[in-house]
């Protein structure tokens, strides 16, 4: 229902262009009705000739609205390959790529869903690589409750370092917190570790875990085991994982791959974010879905 209401608003959008080339067609018409009326008329004669440049315009004007109305209704209910796209949008000038934006809402046609995945049904890396950050925090947060934490995430918004808040029945507020970082390939680093500790230390808390889907430096591992933090990379994580049993293992699956699992989502304001293309051409990018309200963006990750 939501999306038959956004393509009818989007269909009402379109419709001024529609009725003012038309009127514009009209006007001219009557232009040419009115030179012909009063051609031979004397005086009027030159009134006449006079009405008929400015009548030429306004059809030119009528044709120029219905052709866009036309092209925008075509390229908007119809999908563009990114080949497509690369070769007409940079060429599109600046005036045609605003109205194309501004009938979708700010979310140009050309911007496409990630290719679904095929879905893994056991767990490896693969599944690492085939969800955005937030559903990597779920899976985490699912971990520790199967382990017997109460948890509390904090999905957007400033977290202050902290994504998982961990509780245990027998304790008043918090006994522990979780950063997730959800990186395919840079390692990280003691200075990440680091930042998390000085969290940590301003809750009063003596333990901590960093889980992320890469790895950890050397110097980030001495780190966190100097100082109570429990290091959990992917193949730590896998390891984890491949402990519980098979119900459990599947629900965490359940967990990694609900709704758009590949599009990512703003840090800032929790909604899903959308692909967009520098108007003065370059890389496409993810971009907060509220934008200009939110500038948050995102480079798109290549994933082999």
């Amino acid at each position: 229902m939501a999306r038959q209401r956004q393509q009818k608003s989007n269909r009402r959008a379109r419709q001024p262009l529609l009725e003012k080339g038309f009127a514009a067609l009209a006007v001219g018409v009557g232009m040419f009705v009115a030179s012909f009326v009063l051609s031979g008329a004397g005086l009027m004669d030159v009134v006449a000739r006079g009405l008929r440049t400015p009548a030429w315009f306004a059809l030119g004007i009528g044709a120029v609205l219905i052709g866009l109305h036309v092209l925008i209704n075509r390229v908007a209910n119809k999908p563009v390959g990114s080949d497509q796209e690369a070769a007409i949008k940079p060429a599109m000038p600046k005036a045609l790529r605003e109205i194309f934006d501004d009938v979708a809402g700010r979310k140009s046609p050309f911007q496409r869903s990630p290719a679904p995945a095929q879905k893994p049904t056991q767990w490896s890396p693969t599944v690492f690589n085939a969800i955005e950050w937030r559903r990597f925090e779920a899976v985490c947060e699912a971990l520790f409750a199967q382990a017997g934490f109460e948890t509390r995430s904090q999905s957007h918004g400033p977290d202050g370092g902290v994504d998982v808040w961990l509780h245990s029945k027998n304790a008043v507020g918090p006994v522990s917190v979780a950063q997730c970082k959800h990186w395919r390939s840079k390692p990280v680093g003691v200075k990440e570790v680091r930042e998390f500790f000085g969290v940590m230390a301003s809750h009063q808390l003596k333990r901590g875990t960093y889980a992320t889907t890469s790895t950890f430096t050397p110097d980030a591992i001495a780190f966190g085991k100097g100082n109570g933090i429990h290091l959990l990379d992917g193949a730590g994580l896998l390891r984890q994982i491949a402990q519980r049993t098979h119900e459990q293992q599947q629900a965490l699956l359940a967990v990694a791959f609900e709704g758009d699992y590949a599009r990512p989502t703003c840090a800032s304001c929790g909604t899903k974010m959308v692909e967009r293309t520098p108007a003065k051409g370059g890389s496409a990018f993810w971009g907060c879905a509220n934008y200009p309200r939110c500038r948050s963006k995102m480079a798109m990750a290549r994933i082999p």
